[in-house]
């Protein structure tokens, strides 16, 4: 008996696109803000080894940024902790 495949539907699909896109704006603006940062409190130059380091430092940053702050509803959790509803 052949397993039925789950359908990839466009309502899906689109999620992931925006998830990707925002993971890609995280990256950019994480990698941009660290290069400003260190350039600003070092005064060194910025190179291609510095740049380097910044997107392996940026990337499991965004990545979570993604996945977990972005998706978590404060209101609900607040409501779960004190118990008020609306």
């Amino acid at each position: 008996m052949r397993k039925r495949r789950k359908k990839f539907t466009h309502a899906k699909k689109k999620r992931y696109e925006v998830m990707f896109e925002f993971l890609l704006f995280g990256i950019v603006i994480g990698v941009t803000e660290d290069l400003v940062a260190v350039h600003i409190t070092t005064g060194e130059t910025i190179t291609w080894t510095m740049v380097g380091i910044v997107i392996l430092l940026a990337i499991p940053f965004a990545i979570v940024g993604e996945l977990i702050a972005d998706h978590v509803d404060f209101v609900k959790v607040y409501e779960r902790m004190t118990g008020k509803r609306r």
